[in-house]
């Protein structure tokens, strides 16, 4: 049921707008920044290893204008998310609550918030080189179009994962100049990794989605979810050994960071047995446990960088 909009006060419109861009809900905020921080701290890496260093830190100031964008554009994303929701989130019990469905907002203030939020992203790029402003283009472009994906086709966890993971290359620009193989390898292990949790999420919701005609890779996979899931998860260890292979290898830390990886694979192995059983609770539990993989593959990465930078 659609609420009056003058029954709501300040205090309510205020909450309702930390809802639209899930301030009460930080897990996507994590899932986004630190794949960013991964992309920023390698970046840094590399341009230190490129000019005959082992290693080396990005500056205080870029790694705070990637935080704070990555925070900033995740919001965004879903305030233009339940816009393009707002017709179908009232027949799902999980977003039946959520403040465009149940009319606590109008369509065009999630439009706006998606807007004003861009727009503060990317006043933050004044202080970067102007190369990243025109990569930050793609950016926008992905994170509004993605939404509405879900209509057109099965693959909307793709778009998702792109828009997520264009920090990433965008990282590589404003530190090196422009991305490398190593930027791209990266790119494509983060988008695995994300097709496979957003399928997880996914799966939380198919039998709803299946009703509205809402479309996903849940959907699409249908009994070789769990076991496409596995595929991505060891597609995404695989590349991201190569890619530590590559950084760290050569240096006093030698395999340490790539061994590191197999407490991951535990971490997916916990996961896919939660997803077994195709109920939606514990697929979404599964799909919360990611925010672990990208906490401890974060705190890998940054203290490698900063051990090596450090140790001299």
């Amino acid at each position: 049921m659609i609420a009056n909009q003058s029954s709501f006060s300040l205090k309510d419109k205020l909450y309702a707008f930390i809802q639209l861009t899930r301030f009460d809900k930080p897990v996507g905020i994590e899932l986004l920044l630190w794949p960013t921080l991964w992309g920023v701290m390698l970046a840094a890496m590399g341009q230190a290893q490129a000019t005959g260093q082992m290693a080396g830190l990005p500056s205080l100031k870029v790694f705070v204008i990637f935080a704070t964008g990555a925070i900033l554009m995740r919001a965004a994303g879903c305030a233009i998310n339940d816009f393009a929701d707002r017709k179908v989130d009232s027949h799902v019990n999980r977003t039946k609550g959520r403040p465009l469905a149940d009319g606590r907002l109008r369509g065009r203030d999630a439009v706006w918030t998606f807007l004003i939020l861009s727009w503060i992203s990317a006043s933050l790029l004044f202080f970067l080189p102007v190369q990243v402003f025109y990569w930050s283009l793609i950016a926008v472009a992905l994170a509004f179009i993605y939404p509405f994906m879900k209509r057109f086709t099965h693959l909307p966890q793709v778009f998702l994962a792109a828009a997520f993971g264009w920090a990433i290359p965008m990282a590589y620009v404003a530190i090196q100049g422009s991305p490398d193989i190593w930027c791209w390898l990266l790119f494509v292990a983060y988008m695995c990794w994300t097709v496979a949790y957003d399928t997880q999420y996914a799966m939380a919701d198919r039998a709803e989605d299946l009703q509205i005609g809402v479309k996903s890779t849940a959907i699409l996979f249908g009994r070789f979810d769990v076991l496409i899931i596995a595929i991505l998860q060891t597609l995404f260890l695989l590349i991201m050994g190569i890619v530590f292979w590559h950084y760290f290898a050569p240096t006093k830390l030698g395999l340490i960071p790539i061994f590191a990886l197999g407490l991951v694979a535990m971490m997916f192995s916990k996961q896919n047995k939660k997803c077994l059983s195709r109920e939606p609770l514990p697929c979404f539990q599964a799909f919360l446990a990611n925010i672990w993989v990208g906490r401890y593959i974060f705190a890998v990465v940054a203290v490698s960088c900063a051990w090596l930078a450090l140790s001299g």
